[in-house]
């Protein structure tokens, strides 16, 4: 997609438009809202970001997009613009907080809307520091966090212009975005915005930072600005180069790492205090949500590819276990909960069913995902293939709240269903 293009048809049917202003913000400003529903930027900007630290497992992206600032924005993929009122999936990508974009070529929704008969948005979001910076006296609380539910207002207030219904919103995503699915259902200012949630390999660990954590990162972050703008630089953070900001990031990471030993927790990401203490879930009743995760999640990481057994038991104790524990805890607050785990080993590639290994099998084209290590010697077309039925299984559970039938390498059941945990 040419960033500024208006919606065009792709292969004589679906259109994809974009890139499309949801929202303006100051630096560190929650934003705020555009009027009328589909203003082109005069690019398609992603957030200023360092590299991904899973470019060797998913491969580095090939579409490179222009990085700024102004990168408030979405896409959106639909079969037709008409009175259709389609489900609308919402994707969040991934990347630690620190890394990634809607706007990337992985996150093509044409295959998942028009095989599904769904409208597919993809959204931008403010990433790092310029997202989750808690510093006293620079801006807001997480304003990453608002910028995904400006985008979800702006879809209630514009989508059926594309041919979705506002009423059938699923929010799915992956790892970072899964976890920013999460905290927004937590939220009363999201009440109503959505009927359904997929939690892609969410480290719930990470999922949010005592604010006095994060505001000693903060400092962390300040005092590496500083050490890099010099003595005649810009020291402040809300006037700083975007260049100094991402260097002093990279800094405060490094510092992060040191300090947790973590091979997970980004140094930046949502603090708490974005939804009442003690009531996590009081606004999931009536949701449909599905969650699960990759059967070798931890063969992405550092540390986690220690050999099988390592791997197995990281995966069970980080993605697993407190994600089959979350499940249970949803159901009792009453939401209507499926679990999945997903065991695809694409033939050649040292990762094995591992953390993003499901991306292509929902988003992205063949170009995209054509140099990913993580898929090995793999063709397209088997990609493809198991790809279609996974897409089934999603796009029937944004329709139904009920996934479609699970093909082999996927298993999915509901949760407190009869003889299942």
């Amino acid at each position: 997609m040419t960033p500024g293009t208006p919606a065009a048809p792709l292969h004589g049917g679906p259109f994809r438009s974009g890139p499309l202003r949801y929202a303006v913000a100051e630096r560190f400003a929650r934003p705020r809202p555009v009027a009328g529903g589909g203003a082109r930027p005069p690019a398609g900007h992603i957030c200023p970001q360092p590299p991904s630290r899973l470019d060797a497992v998913m491969g580095p992206p090939l579409d490179h997009r222009p990085q700024g600032e102004d990168c408030l924005h979405l896409s959106v993929t639909t079969p037709a613009r008409d009175d259709g009122r389609r489900p609308v999936l919402v994707w969040l990508h991934g990347g630690g907080f620190s890394s990634g974009a809607g706007l990337m070529d992985w996150y093509d929704g044409t295959a998942l809307a028009t095989e599904g008969d769904v409208v597919v948005v993809s959204v931008n979001y403010r990433l790092g520091a310029l997202g989750y910076l808690c510093l006293d006296g620079v801006g807001e609380d997480n304003p990453g966090l608002y910028d995904q539910l400006e985008a979800l207002r702006w879809v209630r207030d514009n989508i059926a212009s594309y041919g979705g219904d506002p009423g059938l919103v699923t929010v799915f995503g992956q790892s970072a975005g899964a976890l920013s699915a999460l905290t927004l259902s937590r939220m009363p200012e999201a009440a109503g915005l959505f009927r359904r949630l997929v939690l892609q390999s969410a480290p719930l660990e990470i999922a949010s930072r005592p604010r006095a954590e994060a505001a000693a990162l903060g400092r962390v972050f300040a005092d590496r600005l500083a050490a890099h703008a010099g003595p005649s630089g810009r020291a402040d953070p809300r006037t700083a180069a975007p260049a100094d900001l991402l260097a002093a990031q990279r800094d405060t990471a490094a510092v992060n790492r040191e300090r947790s030993g973590s091979v997970l927790e980004p140094p930046f990401g949502p603090v708490d205090g974005a939804y009442p203490p003690g009531e996590e879930d009081a606004h999931v009743q009536g949701l449909d949500i599905m969650y699960g995760w990759n059967a070798d999640e931890m063969t992405a990481f550092p540390g986690g590819h220690g050999g099988p057994d390592r791997s197995k038991e990281l995966t069970r104790t980080v993605f697993a276990e407190p994600l089959t524990a979350l499940g249970k805890r949803l159901v009792r607050a009453g939401a209507r909960v499926h679990a999945y785990r997903l065991d695809w080993r694409p033939a050649g590639s040292p990762y094995g069913a591992t953390h993003c290994v499901e991306l292509p099998l929902l988003l992205g084209t063949r170009d995209a995902w054509r140099r990913s290590p993580m898929l090995g010697s793999a063709s397209w077309d088997e990609v493809d293939t198991l790809g279609r039925a996974v897409r089934a299984v999603w796009t029937a559970f944004a329709r139904t709240g009920t996934p479609g039938p699970a093909p082999a390498p996927l298993e999915c059941h509901e949760v407190g269903a009869p003889g299942r945990p």
